[in-house]
């Protein structure tokens, strides 16, 4: 085929484009010189483009409130509706019933189907192995995690002499991090997660002033 017949070829196409697209035929070529090839280049990006549908543009993640050790928690919980398991697994273990529930906001958010991809689960983040030792046979049930959880907090502030920082440190990473370093180890995370449930605890003494520390 000549090179005029090309050229007219190409000229009947770009008229069957411009009509399907709604335009005139004959309608000029755009002023930025664009030629046939890349106009099919364009047209086929344009196409394959995702479009944003009501599911993915109306849909957001909620933010959260809080960095738990299991990276899972609930925004917008209510704080306050275990507050009456919470005092009691206190009282029952010893411990601040301000400082178990920073940790369990610190922890779940008090989201008691939180659950990290390390295994931990519930409202206080117990391990398998944890729960069951500690008699917890529902991690996910509030009232069983919240008295474990409490259990083992006392059980790592009588190992640490009653230094909150520390028993804290060993919730978070385990006591025998703690032995090893001596105290809070240097790990961002864990020390992060010791100023925030003391942080927390202070806000909830706060609100309640005849809370006993332990």
């Amino acid at each position: 085929m000549s090179a005029s017949a090309v050229l007219a070829r190409v000229d009947q196409i770009e008229a069957m484009i411009g009509t399907l697209r709604g335009a005139p035929v004959g309608t000029p070529a755009p002023a930025s010189g664009q030629d046939f090839s890349s106009m099919l280049q364009s047209s086929a990006a344009t196409a394959s483009a995702p479009t944003a549908t009501a599911a993915t543009a109306g849909t957001a993640t909620p933010a959260l409130t809080a960095t738990s050790g299991a990276g899972t928690t609930l925004s917008g919980a209510d704080a306050t509706q275990y507050d009456s398991l919470i005092e009691a697994a206190a009282q029952r273990n010893g411990v601040d019933p301000a400082l178990l529930k920073g940790l369990i906001r610190q922890e779940s958010d008090f989201n008691p189907n939180a659950g990290s991809g390390a295994g931990a689960v519930g409202l206080t983040q117990l391990m398998p192995g944890t729960a069951a030792a500690l008699g917890v046979s529902n991690p996910r049930d509030p009232a069983q995690s919240i008295e474990g959880g409490a259990k083992y907090l006392r059980q790592q502030l009588d190992a640490f002499g009653g230094d909150v920082s520390k028993a804290l440190a060993a919730y978070n990473a385990g006591p025998g991090a703690v032995q090893r370093y001596g105290g809070v180890p240097p790990y961002a995370e864990t020390q992060n997660y010791v100023q925030r449930v003391t942080a927390y605890a202070q806000e909830y003494r706060s609100q309640s002033p005849t809370t006993t520390t332990s």
